[in-house]
């Protein structure tokens, strides 16, 4: 039989702050309610100014730690994926391992790509794991996602990350869901950088929604859909990419997915796009739903650029395990939210300096 990697725990940090589209778009004199409905974005999530990408890294990865039910000693590898962090020289990873207990007899690094870095470790956690050559690791997506005052991508640029514990689907653990495939799509598409040095990204325009976004996450999907000889209605669930609110519901449309399959996991709309960690907080939400034997597809997607799509299926187990604890991702995301004026946001993202 095919040995397989499944999902044990997982957990998702989302920050309480939030600035309205509408407060950023009066100080820049535009006009918030077309903006917001543009965009599909009312509101989004803002790290404080004593979080960043790497407390929301340790926060998701100890809840995910903690719906798991494993010893930290046990975990093999911790890889975090971040266009955020807060070392350019200096891994966010070492810190993840030290706060959950895991060290120091484990391997660790970060990757970055764009918005499908976290995704990115999943895929080596799960290849680590197939080869027998760990037991047990964390993938996490985390982000401060910035973006130049007054640019587009301010509207959007949101906070948060999502932490996975893979295993081996063979050993006692219990997934609590497999991952049934997986498929990547990646080509030399510039459709958003960032230099050296410089504190916010560049971006090209409308360049990046036809043959960037669209391009990669579809074809992705597609080729998923083909290697697992599935349709889209074969799935319960689908989480796309969400670099605002209005792509991921285009994508699904374009791909045949009913709009029903993707709410669950669309959280854009109040949290912003959390970059590396949008898609997988969108399969975190869905997996506080799923029952025994549901499908789910996640496709996730990275400017420069390339998606990352899996396949996955709900087993009995996450009937039996604990699952996001207290409070479901989409209550993270809905409840205790604390609104800030822009003033506010300027000191929390330290952005004044800039403008």
């Amino acid at each position: 039989m095919e040995l397989k990697a499944g999902i044990i725990g997982y957990g998702a940090a989302i920050p309480r702050l939030r600035i309205k589209t509408h407060e950023i778009a009066k100080v820049w004199g535009k006009d918030g309610d077309r903006i917001a409905e543009g965009l599909g974005v009312k509101e989004k999530a803002v790290a404080s100014i004593d979080e960043d990408s790497a407390t929301l890294a340790v926060e998701s990865s100890r809840i995910a730690l903690a719906t798991s039910g494993i010893d930290a000693q046990e975990i093999g590898a911790v890889f975090v994926g971040s266009e955020s962090k807060p070392y350019a020289v200096k891994p966010t990873a070492t810190i993840v391992a030290d706060a959950l207990g895991a060290t120091p007899e484990l391997t660790a690094a970060d990757l970055e790509f764009a918005c499908k870095a976290g995704t990115a470790s999943v895929q080596v956690c799960m290849g680590m794991c197939i080869s027998k050559m760990i037991r047990y690791g964390v993938a996490v997506g985390t982000d401060t996602a910035q973006g130049r005052p007054a640019d587009a991508l301010e509207y959007t640029a949101g906070s948060g990350a999502a932490a996975f514990i893979i295993s081996r689907e063979s050993d006692n653990a219990e997934p609590i869901a497999v991952i049934d495939e997986t498929y990547s799509f990646t080509t030399d598409t510039p459709d958003f950088w960032r230099r050296q040095h410089q504190e916010f990204p560049s971006h090209a325009g409308r360049f990046t929604a036809a043959p960037a976004y669209f391009r990669h996450v579809v074809s992705a999907c597609q080729g998923l859909l083909k290697k697992t000889g599935t349709k889209p209605e074969d799935y319960d669930y689908a989480v796309f990419h969400q670099p605002n609110g209005k792509f991921p519901v285009r994508a699904a449309a374009m791909l045949g997915f009913d709009r029903k399959k993707i709410e669950q996991g669309l959280l854009a709309p109040i949290i912003g796009n959390t970059y590396s960690a949008a898609s997988m907080i969108g399969l975190a939400s869905v997996l506080d739903v799923a029952k025994p034997g549901d499908k789910i597809l996640v496709v996730s997607y990275g400017s420069g650029a390339g998606s990352d799509a899996f396949a996955i299926t709900a087993t009995d187990a996450i009937k039996r395990k604990a699952r996001h604890p207290s409070e479901t991702v989409r209550q993270l995301a809905e409840k205790d939210r604390h609104y800030i004026n822009y003033a506010e946001y300027a000191k929390h993202r330290r952005k004044i300096k800039s403008m």
